[in-house]
């Protein structure tokens, strides 16, 4: 029988992981596939930890709590889970409840046709129309400018084999994303479209900073745009003051008179300076990612892994 690993990144979800604890153990129960349950602690401060360590999950086949030593955002977090599974299939689910209830099943059964990936896409959204649009634009920008294959929808959850968890922890990749990892190496796969809940509790740690981090990353780390629009910025810069200079001349000889275009010239070198300070930002980002992946150091350091069952 085969077996799924079910991994759950978590930071202070107190208020909402006895329902999960309860959802998981209850799912396990008489299914055609063995579960294992992978918690993967993000750097918790509240008691989640005492709350799984003390829960029976009598209809589960396996249950690991993996802790890290701080947090280190749900990317890594999800990645020390894929280290520790030992399942045919992996998945990863929140555990604010907000996946479908049939998620895995219907993952499991689209796998098992002969693909390497599943991936989940969100059919019907209740959220902030500003996120929303944000979220599409996203993904219309990685489309475009990235990975080729992304979901017009985005991606919120995948199932793989475990030949890309061998890839994956053999390609620890620091500031970059997991999913556009697996999407940019062309497995064979599918996208399936699923409608989503709201949290049973809780406030969702996806906060504008993070938001902003993926999006840097997923640039920086797929895509050489940001490093052709520094190119670009230049030749632009160039030609208009090429051509500045030829109508300053061509001014000054039909109007000898003319005042001097003060205003002119400090507009373009404001606009100048400007192009210059966002290049370098671009480049300074991939000078850091370059410096941080010559260091070599770990994208998660665990602190205790714990079998529960």
């Amino acid at each position: 029988m085969d077996t799924v690993s079910v991994i759950v990144p978590f930071l202070n979800e107190a208020d909402c992981i006895t329902q999960y604890c309860d959802f998981i153990n209850q799912y396990a129960k008489d299914k055609p596939f063995g579960v294992e349950v992978i918690f993967v602690d993000d750097g918790s401060t509240d008691n989640t930890d005492d709350v799984i360590a003390a829960y029976d999950f009598m209809h589960c086949k396996a249950v690991k709590l993996v802790t890290l030593s701080k947090n280190h955002g749900s990317h890594a977090a999800i990645r020390a889970g894929i280290f520790h599974a030992e399942g045919d299939y992996i998945t990863y689910v929140g555990a604010d409840l907000q996946e479908p209830d049939e998620m895995v099943t219907l993952m499991y059964d689209t796998i098992k046709n002969g693909l390497d990936a599943v991936y989940v896409e969100k059919k019907r959204v209740k959220v902030n129309p500003v996120n929303r649009a944000c979220s599409l634009l996203y993904s219309a920008m990685m489309r475009r400018w990235a990975v080729k294959n992304y979901g017009a929808g985005g991606v919120n959850n995948i199932m793989f084999n475990r030949k890309i968890r061998d890839y994956l922890n053999n390609n620890i990749e620091s500031n970059s994303s997991l999913m556009l990892q697996i999407i940019a190496a062309g497995f064979k796969s599918v996208t399936i479209k699923m409608d989503y809940k709201n949290r049973v509790g809780g406030v969702s740690k996806w906060t504008l900073g993070k938001k902003m981090k993926l999006f840097i990353d997923s640039f920086v780390a797929f895509s050489f745009v940001p490093i052709r629009f520094v190119s670009i910025m230049g030749i632009l810069m160039f030609l208009a003051g090429v051509g500045f200079g030829v109508f300053t001349i061509v001014n000054r000889i039909l109007n000898p008179g003319a005042a001097a275009g003060f205003a002119t010239l400090a507009s373009l070198l404001a606009i100048g300076f400007g192009i210059t300070n966002i290049s370098l930002g671009i480049v300074a980002e991939y000078l850091w990612r370059t410096f941080d992946a010559a260091r070599n150091r770990p994208v998660f350091l665990i602190s205790e892994v714990k079998g529960i069952k």
